[in-house]
């Protein structure tokens, strides 16, 4: 793991990158094939990203 990131504008471009792969993932899958493993890691993305959100708020 790297070092936690402590600038303000750092941890906005952490979180743009994060978003935009999910999009990107996101976009990716076909809605007619996709499964329950699509789906939960889906929201398993989401759910790092909360986590992140909350982690930024505190530092």
């Amino acid at each position: 793991m790297g070092k936690p990131i402590m600038n303000k504008d750092d941890q906005m471009n952490f979180l743009k990158q994060r978003l935009t792969m999910f999009i990107e993932v996101l976009d990716t899958i076909d809605p007619e094939d996709a499964n329950l493993e699509d789906v939960d890691r889906l929201i398993e993305i989401l759910d790092e990203l909360e986590l992140k959100c909350e982690q930024f708020k505190t530092r």
